[in-house]
């Protein structure tokens, strides 16, 4: 099984730790369930950092791009609840990806997850995909991993939403490949080898990626969530 639709929205910030525990509270009860009655969401994932440190990876599988700028969905962004308003300056260091996805292969709901941010070296596009489209093949059956895809970020044509200003501003990222799995250490040797900088470089990447590692704490579909449990400890 791969991703399921044709576009992925994958982002990444920190929560102080004061406010970690509404915050999971909010997104499990409130976010995902208004996210997933958009039309067109199919899978929503949330993810906490490996090393303990309060990093968020959140992943929204869609049926295509064109989600990205449906009515629904700016709606939704541009009118956040009492409570999302209230959670939203908690998401620092936002990096979001709105992507097409180009390579998918296997599972993407596994144990734990491996994301690395990186760009193509200039002139280099066409042979950092070709790289990385052999990469998801080979992973994704490879013993303690269980998939692997690749999704390039592209901006939808829509203006800063609400939802955006709250948070002060996003970064961006550019390409995102994703590595699932029930090892952690079958993750940390791609991670070093070949997802590291090095061979990454030679791919056709640029200097500089961002990896990260990450374990599963929810994902749902549409069918697997209540309506949203609007403002339960708001103010």
């Amino acid at each position: 099984m791969a991703l399921l639709g044709a576009a992925l929205i994958a982002m990444w910030w920190n929560v102080p730790s004061d406010a970690r525990a509404e915050l999971e509270d909010w997104h499990a009860h409130e976010h995902f369930p208004e996210r997933l009655d958009i039309p067109g969401f199919r899978r929503a994932s949330r993810w906490s950092s490996a090393d303990g440190a309060g990093g968020f990876l959140v992943m929204y599988e869609l049926d295509d791009y064109q989600v990205l700028s449906s009515p629904a969905y700016l709606e939704r962004l541009n009118a956040p609840s009492p409570w999302s308003t209230r959670m939203m300056p908690h998401h620092h260091g936002m990096v979001r990806g709105q992507c097409r996805v180009l390579e998918t292969c296997g599972g993407n709901v596994a144990a734990h997850a491996l994301t690395v941010r990186l760009s193509p070296a200039p002139g280099r596009d066409a042979d950092l995909r070709a790289a990385l489209a052999s990469l998801v093949a080979s992973l994704a059956t490879r013993p303690g991993l269980v998939g692997a895809h690749l999704s390039r970020h592209e901006r939808p044509p829509i203006a800063a939403t609400t939802e955006q200003q709250i948070r002060g501003g996003d970064r961006e990222a550019d390409w995102v490949f994703v590595v699932t799995g029930y090892d952690a250490t079958a993750l940390d040797a791609v991670a070093s080898a070949e997802l590291g900088d090095a061979a990454l470089m030679d791919a056709g990447a640029m200097l500089g990626s961002t990896p990260g590692l990450y374990r599963l704490a929810y994902s749902a579909t549409p069918a697997d969530v209540a309506a949203p449990v609007h403002g339960r400890t708001a103010a």
